[in-house]
């Protein structure tokens, strides 16, 4: 069953983001993730207004993949670094429809 990451970041500092871009992509890749989307250009339709600088999406091969990236021991320094430098939420959704 496929995963997906919807995180949102907005940052507070700028010190982490070049070491986090490259290593957090080979660490993507290493647990069989794969961006779907990396960009600043998202539009909110509805609902009460949450701002975020950056919208990103990471579709996983399974609930497990992504957990193991996420607790990576290699991972860890990038999320202490972008939790510190940003306000950032993630989110992990099951690809999965429910209520059909």
């Amino acid at each position: 069953m496929n995963y997906y990451s919807v995180i949102t970041v907005t940052p507070t500092s700028e010190d982490w983001i070049p070491a986090y871009l490259e290593s957090v992509v080979g660490l993507v890749n290493r647990h069989g993730g794969q961006f779907l989307a990396r960009t600043p250009n998202h539009e909110q339709l509805e609902g009460e207004k949450q701002d975020a600088a950056l919208r990103i999406i990471i579709g996983w091969p399974s609930k497990q993949a992504a957990l193991d990236f996420t607790n990576d021991p290699d991972y860890q320094p990038h999320l202490k670094a972008r939790l510190a430098g940003s306000v950032s939420q993630h989110f992990l959704i099951e690809g999965k429809d429910q209520l059909a």
